[in-house]
């Protein structure tokens, strides 16, 4: 008993390969957007110098007692201001206010 072995037909391995550009392609503009809207928070909040944002983590969150919900972003960023890098939470409650909690070394 022999196996035979089939190839992969030109036009499946098009395919493959142009979903998994659109796929990459998609995760770059995805995590650009967050880092974009994280900063332009961030100049709200008065870090107006910040270079090398990064949204390490996202979470959304629900208060126990209130059964709000809220999202809370992982977030480390250098402070050129100040030459810290920065590094900590920012929480966003059901009403669109954001709250930071950063550690700068």
């Amino acid at each position: 008993m022999e196996n035979e072995i089939r190839k992969i037909p030109k036009k499946s391995k098009i395919i493959i390969l142009i979903l998994t550009l659109l796929a990459i392609m998609s995760f770059l503009v995805i995590t650009y957007l967050k880092e974009l809207k994280i900063k332009g928070i961030l100049n709200s909040l008065g870090y107006t110098q910040i270079s090398s944002v990064k949204v390490i983590n996202k979470l959304s969150v629900e208060d126990k007692d209130t059964k709000r919900k809220g999202t809370v972003y992982k977030v480390l960023f250098f402070n050129n201001k100040t030459n810290q890098e920065c590094i900590g939470f920012l929480h966003k409650d059901e009403s669109n206010k954001y709250f930071e909690d950063f550690d700068c070394k």
